[in-house]
């Protein structure tokens, strides 16, 4: 028997004792599929806008699988998205704000992950949840953050989203809320967010790691996740690209996040 031959064997019951009931454990008592489902739509927004995915998943993967360990795997599937985008729009984003909002972010995430660690996961959801709604309810009423783009304003913002992205891992209203503000056009907000994950997150990641409050079955389950999460960011990416009109995609998305909101304030009345 030829040396491949004999490891095809060896593989399946590898694959058998060891990786499919490990994934049968990252995902006990969840479902897979409904991860998967999230995920998939979760995708689609974030490569159409740059934007949406972690608020989309936040409060669910809240509920199930426990805050911490929410935010390293929502965090790290970001991480995978942002890799593949940030090539693609470096070029066009304002280094000038996005520098200082960055570094101010990553100064503010201890104080998020103490938080996190200090906060029970039903009042996590409760916030992310809350964050959620009041940002879709800014959103549709037209709502623009009048000042101007100051170095001060800047620092404010970042370190703001810094700490609500260690405590949630949604740590983009405020900036979406500051840099859509501008008159920028549609391609540099979308790469000035992308641009903006890309460099906080990866240092969210170690942070929280090395903090103790969440383990390695969060990194795990969003090495399942990713493919999931690249197919989807693909194919929005795609829709941004001439498949859909902007002002759909914004109406749609904006009405899956409120659902998804109103479903993590109102959870205890929809689930008992």
């Amino acid at each position: 028997m030829s040396e491949p031959e004999a490891r095809g064997p060896e593989e399946r019951e590898y694959k058998e004792r060891v990786m499919l009931p490990y994934i049968d454990h990252l995902f006990a008592g969840t479902g897979l599929w409904t991860a998967i489902g999230v995920t998939l739509v979760a995708g689609l927004m974030r490569g159409f806008a740059g934007f949406g995915s972690a608020m989309l998943m936040a409060p669910i993967f809240a509920i199930l699988f426990g805050s911490a360990e929410m935010v390293v795997t929502i965090v790290a599937i970001e991480l995978v998205v942002s890799l593949q985008l940030f090539p693609q729009v470096r070029r066009a984003a304002d280094w000038k704000t996005l520098a200082p909002m960055s570094v101010a972010a990553c100064l503010a995430m201890p104080l998020g992950v103490w938080a996190l660690a200090s906060v029970d996961k039903g009042t996590i959801v409760t916030a992310v949840s809350a964050v959620i709604v009041a940002f879709v309810l800014l959103m549709w009423s037209g709502w623009k953050y009048r000042g101007g783009r100051s170095t001060v304003a800047t620092v404010v913002v970042g370190a703001a989203s810094g700490a609500m992205m260690a405590t949630t891992s949604v740590g983009g209203p405020p900036v979406l809320l500051y840099l859509l503000s501008g008159n920028d056009p549609p391609h540099v907000n979308r790469a000035n967010i992308v641009t903006y994950y890309f460099l906080t997150q990866f240092l969210l990641i170690v942070i929280v790691m090395l903090s103790g409050v969440a383990g390695w079955d969060a990194l795990a389950r969003a090495v399942v996740l990713f493919p999931v999460m690249i197919v989807g960011a693909w194919l929005g990416g795609r829709l941004f690209h001439g498949l859909a009109s902007e002002r759909l995609y914004r109406n749609v998305a904006l009405a899956i996040l409120f659902a998804t909101g109103s479903f993590g304030l109102l959870r205890s009345f929809i689930v008992s």
